[in-house]
């Protein structure tokens, strides 16, 4: 699934990837995240020859489990001179199940969208023409929880491949936040082991599958300890009351400026010129959109349910404020020749690939 550009920019500036990290994506698409990440480092910071070098050749890595997308991604990378001089067995970017195993490095960062879906089987078509079938459940001596779903799989994968200290930015489906059994054990653990601090609800129509509900989860591994590490928990809802479509009102980056603000001020980074006194922080930081609630209110609630709802849905009460039927055909046939569009970029970018061949 896509991420929109905008919201891969605002992940990008609330992370703030500095000089010298190793960042990653375990389901690296095209390079989205990676470029992104490479694109604010270069234009934040006045790079030493090191840092420089550091940045093409090691800073970035991305896995893919698709042949075709993962060649378009190690292209997507050389035309930004990333990869371009890297040791040829060491390549920016691999095909790989990136669950099957650990990657063997630990990141300093982690940004990813990981597939939606609620099983972790799937078929593969290799370059050669062979089909295989990938595993539907992983188990892991550094997983928590074994599951078919293959977004909590992830979502453990993330965690054991961060450094301590390590910061990650996750897309996740709403049932990755209060499905019961394997769910609530690595939602509880999530909360224990690492400092989960922000959640952005994302609006839907903002990616080509129609009605997708997803959220952005922020998150830093910490050492082991006897007491969780997660004290609050902020959420931005973007959802409620908003309405998006790919063509005709599409996600902007001014959508998400108020989220960012918001992050920015809660976590004391710049624009903001002073970091906010803690214990005055929580009333005057919270907006109609931007709560905290602490670990006592999360870990009481049924399941650990990380999907909180505060504001008022119109669209509930009032069915005047749906779009009409007609118009909701007509973003769905937007939707499908955008993603046919997509595709087609996609297959010419391979005929060219094996043109070259």
């Amino acid at each position: 699934m896509i991420t929109p550009c905008p919201l891969i920019c605002a992940i990008v500036d609330v992370m703030a990837p500095k000089p010298g990290q190793v960042i990653g994506d375990p389901a690296c698409g095209t390079g989205g995240f990676l470029l992104a990440a490479h694109d604010y480092i270069s234009q934040h910071n006045m790079l030493s020859k090191p840092e420089m070098k550091h940045l093409r050749t090691q800073a970035l890595r991305g896995t893919d489990i698709v042949p075709g997308v993962v060649r378009l991604c190690a292209m997507n990378l050389y035309l930004h001179g990333i990869g371009s001089t890297a040791d040829a067995n060491d390549p920016p970017v691999d095909r790989a199940d990136a669950l099957a195993q650990p990657s063997g490095r630990k990141f300093d960062m982690i940004l990813a969208n990981p597939p939606f879906g609620k099983k972790g089987g799937y078929t593969i078509v290799g370059d050669d023409g062979k089909i295989s079938t990938e595993k539907q459940e992983y188990e892991r001596d550094e997983f928590w929880a074994t599951t078919a779903n293959k977004q909590l799989n992830f979502l453990q994968h993330i965690v054991s491949e961060l450094k301590v200290g390590g910061t990650a930015a996750v897309v996740l489906p709403d049932n990755v936040l209060f499905e019961g059994g394997a769910g609530e054990t690595i939602r509880r653990e999530l909360l224990k082991r690492c400092k989960v601090h922000t959640l952005l609800r994302l609006p839907t129509g903002i990616f080509y599958a129609q009605g997708v509900k997803a959220n952005v989860l922020f998150f830093e591994r910490k050492e082991a300890h006897e007491k969780p590490w997660t004290k609050d928990l902020w959420i931005y809802d973007l959802r409620t009351n908003q309405h998006f479509t790919l063509k005709t009102n599409p996600l902007k980056e001014a959508d998400l400026e108020d989220f960012v603000k918001c992050y920015q001020s809660r976590s004391g980074v710049p624009p903001l010129a002073q970091k906010p006194k803690r214990q005055d922080a929580a009333s005057t930081l919270e907006t109609e959109r931007f709560k905290k609630f602490t670990y006592a209110e999360i870990v009481a609630r049924d399941k650990a349910n990380l999907d909180i709802l505060w504001l008022k849905d119109d669209s509930l009460e009032d069915s005047e404020n749906l779009p009409p039927p007609a118009e909701l055909a007509a973003e769905i046939v937007v939707s499908l020749e955008a993603a046919l569009e997509e595709f087609r970029a996609v297959e010419e970018a391979l005929a060219v690939g094996e043109a070259g061949d």
